[in-house]
Parts: C-alpha cells; sequence; structure tokens
C-alpha cells in the first residue's frame, strides 16, 4: 500500500540531520583560536613574537649569608613540605628537557627570555642574590659573593660559555667604562661551571684565561663549581649557553637583571641605574659622619 504523499517525504529526509549539525558546530569550536597563556621566563616566545619585559623580581627570599649549614638546619629542610614540592616540580620539569634543550632555545631570539626593564626594581619588592663562591682569578683565594658584594654597587655577570662572556660585555662595556674608577663600584664575574669535568678543564687552563681577563678584574673574576640547580629558576637563569647580568644594590638585593645580547636600551638602562644606585650610596654615606658627630 503506497504512503501518502506527505509521510512519504518526511520518511525521505536525513535521520542524522542533528548529528551532523553538533559535529560540525563542535569542529567550528575547535577551529577557534585558543587563548594565549601569559609569558613566561621559562617558556621563550616564538621567534616571530615580541619579547616580554621582566615581570617579576630575581631572587631568592631569604637574606645570603656565608655560616655553613648546620646538620639541624639539613634536617628541617628536609621536613619542609613546601621546599620538598618545589624541588619535585623542578626535577619533573627538568626530566622532561632534552639535552639539546638549551642549545635550540638559543634559536629564538638568540636566547633571550625577556626585556631587562628601564627602572630599578623596587627595594622593598627587590629579592635577594644566593651565596655564590669561588677562586678567584689571580691567587686562587675562597671567596664569594656575599662578602665581596656587601657594602658596594655591583654589576656582576653569570658566565659559562664563550658566547656569555660576549652577552656580558654587551651590557657591561659602558657601565664599567664610565664607573670603573668609583670606589663604590666594581664588576664581579662568576666563570660557572657546574659540571665536573668541565670545571676541571677550566682549572687547568686557567693561565689561558688570565690572559684574557684584564688584571684588574681577576681579584673580582670566580670561577665556580657550586650547585645552582635550585636557584637557576629564582635568578631566570633558564638557559645555561646565555648570559645574564645582574644589578647588585649594597644590601645584596638584585635591582636589575638583563639576559643574552643587550640592546642598546638595554645597556643604557644598566649604565643609568647604576648611577642612580651609586648617587644614593654616596649620599647615605655622607650623612652618616654628620649623624656620628651629631650623636
Amino acid at each position: 500500500m503506497a504512503l501518502p504523499l506527505r509521510f512519504s517525504l518526511l520518511a525521505r529526509q536525513p535521520r542524522f540531520s542533528r548529528t551532523i549539525h553538533i559535529s560540525q558546530s563542535l569542529l567550528k569550536e575547535k577551529q577557534k583560536p585558543a587563548t594565549q597563556p601569559l609569558p613566561n621566563l621559562n617558556d621563550p616566545p616564538r621567534s616571530d613574537q615580541p619579547l616580554p619585559p621582566l615581570n617579576r623580581p630575581l631572587g631568592v627570599r631569604q637574606r645570603p649569608t656565608t655560616v655553613p649549614v648546620s646538620r639541624m638546619d639539613r634536617v628541617k629542610s628536609l621536613m619542609d613540605t613546601e621546599a620538598l614540592m618545589a624541588q619535585r616540580r623542578h626535577l619533573i620539569k627538568e626530566v622532561g628537557k632534552g639535552y639539546f634543550h638549551d642549545l635550540n632555545m638559543t634559536r629564538r631570539h638568540g636566547g633571550k627570555t625577556w626585556i631587562a626593564p628601564k627602572v630599578l626594581i623596587r627595594e622593598d619588592k627587590a629579592l635577594y642574590l644566593p651565596n655564590v663562591s669561588g677562586s678567584a682569578l689571580n691567587d686562587g683565594t675562597k671567596k664569594d659573593t656575599t662578602t665581596l658584594c656587601y657594602g658596594k654597587i655591583t654589576v656582576l655577570a653569570m658566565l659559562g660559555t664563550n658566547i656569555s662572556e660576549a652577552h656580558a660585555r654587551s651590557f657591561a662595556y659602558s657601565t664599567n667604562a664610565r664607573y670603573q674608577d668609583n670606589p663604590l663600584y666594581q664588576y664581579v664575574q662568576i666563570n660557572l661551571q657546574e659540571n665536573l669535568l668541565k670545571s676541571f678543564l677550566v682549572k687547568l687552563f686557567s693561565s689561558s684565561l688570565r690572559s684574557s681577563v684584564p688584571a684588574h678584574l681577576q681579584p673580582t673574576y670566580l670561577v665556580s663549581s657550586q650547585n645552582m640547580e635550585y636557584v637557576r629558576d629564582p635568578l631566570g637563569m633558564t638557559n645555561s649557553k646565555v648570559g645574564y647580568v645582574y644589578l647588585i644594590d649594597e644590601n645584596l638585593k638584585i635591582r636589575w637583571g638583563g639576559s643574552a645580547d643587550a640592546t642598546l636600551e638595554e645597556a643604557q638602562s644598566l649604565e643609568s641605574c647604576t648611577g642612580v644606585l651609586l648617587k644614593r650610596l654616596e649620599e647615605r654615606k655622607a650623612k652618616a659622619p654628620k649623624e656620628d658627630i651629631k650623636s
């Protein structure tokens, strides 16, 4: 028996039209551009994206000290749940990196991950430079940054490769030329070799290293093999192939930081920020004798 005309038309309509409509809407949602995450020092931008400015203070919250860690303090650190979780997160992140990760990251903006600030980091927001010890290049005596940098304005360069030395020079050249005669200013370089074999080779060829470093800079040139594993992220040192430069005030706080090859604006910023800190320190020292006389 033949169906009426209207029933035959309904029967011919596709049964899966609703399913097709839903699947097409899902595809359109997937094709929408995803929201971009906030810039992170650990995630360098792509080569076609502009570099973000430094978005946080660099350093550690605990004031550095030269006092050796006691056994009781080590036990307390092992019981600190937050510190253990932070170390665990760091290790998980490091396991996911390949052997050539740092080298590959230099293809993006030359390994640069942020633009240095144009002004000083506020003193109440600034964090501390962790204590780093090493041997002075001129006579091999043991020195540390806590003793070396306290009471002075310091431009500190973290080195590890020949490229990082060129990076440090691009930042500090004009600043050193302007303030090297100021007794309250110093330029400290730390040749950091955490790999035992590389550290041994650097010490073995220290004589050739002395010939490449000016004599007046050798007392503040430290060769260090200290393990910086858990302070690299707080310092923003996310790439071992890149040089990092920090401006340290007289209280061991990091007031400015730069990475990789300096732009002209960054070099000028370091020079002007160093001048500001030197002027403030000179004014404090000039007021100190007057206050002593009054008292």
